[in-house]
């Protein structure tokens, strides 16, 4: 799996588990899920992602989308 799934499939599930959480637990839980948004907003315009960096140093092949 290249970078670019890996952050697609993270990102979503992380918006997936504060939405569980918000609705158990906390609605404060609805702030990471606000956090991944902006995150993935800014990376559309950017191209910087901290998560593809991260997948990148520890040697996961790049997709199309982050270099």
């Amino acid at each position: 799996m290249n970078i670019d799934r890996l952050v697609f499939a993270f990102a979503g599930f992380m918006i997936l588990l504060s939405l569980v959480l918000s609705q158990v637990h906390s609605v404060y839980w609805l702030f990471l899920t606000a956090f991944v948004g902006l995150n993935m907003f800014q990376a559309a315009f950017t191209g910087f992602c901290p998560l593809a960096r991260i997948l990148k140093a520890i040697g996961k092949q790049p997709g199309k989308a982050f270099n």
